[in-house]
């Protein structure tokens, strides 16, 4: 089901993307707040469907509360589409862009309930398990300040977003 999910996303997303009228490279070029906040967007899922294969390969029993976790997790990722064409129909306008920012913030607040499910001391070690809920709680309040700094300067708050998916381009921890 969740890889369903995000293969859908990734189709929802890239149908937002509609061409320019005018049959120029110019008239592309004037789109680039949408074409540059699809790339975020893609990048954005991409990384979060590796990240939650590194995390369930950790479940070693369905429970009722991993699959109330887990569409959390998926009901977040589903605002992705919407905010993101939102945000570039406006041309990073700040409202859309603390909207957007806050689904990342709600994106990484499910995913944290997901480690806290899946993952303990006997399923990896202390300082690794320390070094990613540190990760994950760190980019959680970069994205809620995020959110809030959008509202006065938008640009600075996607910058902010994008810095905070470097840190999750390998799954585990960097020193695991």
């Amino acid at each position: 089901l969740s890889d369903g999910v995000f293969a859908i996303l990734i189709t929802v997303l890239v149908l937002e993307l509609h061409p320019p009228a005018v049959a120029t490279f110019k008239a592309l070029l004037l789109l680039w707040h949408t074409w540059l906040s699809y790339a975020v967007s893609y990048l954005f899922i991409a990384i979060v469907w590796t990240n939650h294969h590194y995390l369930m390969r950790f479940a070693t029993e369905v429970n009722s509360r991993l699959l109330w976790f887990n569409f959390a997790h998926l009901f977040s990722m589903s605002l992705l589409p919407f905010s993101t064409a939102w945000m570039g129909i406006s041309k990073w306008a700040p409202q859309p862009v603390a909207f957007y920012a806050a689904v990342f913030f709600l994106v990484n607040a499910t995913y944290i309930f997901l480690i806290w499910e899946l993952i303990d001391e006997s399923s990896m070690s202390p300082r690794v398990l320390r070094l990613m809920r540190i990760r994950s709680i760190v980019t959680l309040c970069i994205f809620g300040v995020a959110s809030i700094a959008a509202l006065k300067f938008p640009l600075v708050a996607l910058g902010m977003c994008v810095s905070c998916l470097i840190v999750y381009l390998r799954p585990a921890p960097s020193g695991s």
